[in-house]
């Protein structure tokens, strides 16, 4: 029997007794490391970058780059792990929008914070199952034709346009769908959903490639977690933090982080006047 799987840790907040409450319940968690703290966003990114670590522990509010900015910064750097520890409560959306695992608020307690970190452990060892299990279906489809579970098969060959039509396979039976019927897509976990006129296509894949193969004149990546077809695209909304929300014509709002607006607004060709 192996053992079980040791969780890295890094604890982000400018106040040092918050760093030290958040450290002392983590020694408490047999399958958790801290290996890193920071007390400011600047240093939060960069001990993220170099520590690489499963599980962010990180503050909202903090004198020179919030959390928000540092989940912006490092981009799909981030931590599959975030858990966002904050004294205002005000955020609890915006954690939703960032895919944090959990949002504790301060002043908690030991079985609130420890609900937080049971979670969030829960989720890296789905992740860590589900590569697992990923990767042994790609060897099984690699020795049998007919292959199982849902997979992406291009119905084209792609070119430097990309595809005209994808191949959603499961089984013996593959569903043809057209490139510009795709709304919008979206990662989850280790697969990525196709949305089309309401119905939703989860194959197995990552968004990189989604991102390489599909054409980019037409699809454009607006988040870590969110390709979205630019003829799909109604209306922008802009936040003051620099990020804001797309709006799809069907009403589908999308988060849109910070660093990618400016090139969402050159890939829509947008000819702002008055």
């Amino acid at each position: 029997m192996t053992d079980p799987r040791v969780f890295r840790a890094l604890v982000v907040d400018d106040e040092p007794t918050a760093r030290d409450v958040v450290c002392s319940f983590l020694e408490e968690v047999a399958n958790v490391e801290v290996v890193g703290q920071a007390a400011h966003g600047r240093a939060a990114v960069a001990e993220a970058r170099d520590l690489q670590p499963d599980l962010l522990f990180l503050d909202v509010q903090m004198p020179d780059m919030d959390g928000f900015a540092v989940l912006e910064e490092l981009g799909d750097e981030a931590p599959a792990g975030v858990v966002l520890v904050t004294a205002h409560d005000q955020y609890a959306r915006r954690a939703f929008e960032v895919h944090a695992v959990d949002y504790v608020t301060k002043p908690f307690g030991r079985p609130r914070f420890m609900a937080a970190v049971e979670r969030a452990v829960r989720r890296l060892e789905a992740d860590h199952a589900l590569d697992t299990r990923e990767t042994l279906r790609s060897l099984i489809l690699r020795l049998r034709s007919d292959g199982a579970g849902a997979t992406l098969v291009s119905a084209d060959p792609p070119d430097s346009e990309g595809p005209a039509r994808i191949g959603v396979r499961i089984g013996n039976r593959t569903t043809i769908i057209p490139v510009q019927e795709i709304d919008w897509l979206e990662a989850d976990e280790d697969l990525v959903r196709l949305h089309t006129a309401g119905k939703a296509h989860l194959v197995s894949g990552r968004m990189k490639d989604f991102e390489l193969r599909l054409s980019s004149g037409r699809f454009h990546r607006i988040h870590r977690s969110v390709i979205v077809n630019l003829d799909r695209v109604r209306m922008l909304e802009r936040d003051r933090d620099g990020g804001g929300v797309v709006v799809l014509h069907q009403g589908v709002r999308l988060r849109v982080s910070r660093r990618r607006w400016d090139q969402l607004e050159a890939a829509l060709g947008l000819d702002f006047t008055g």
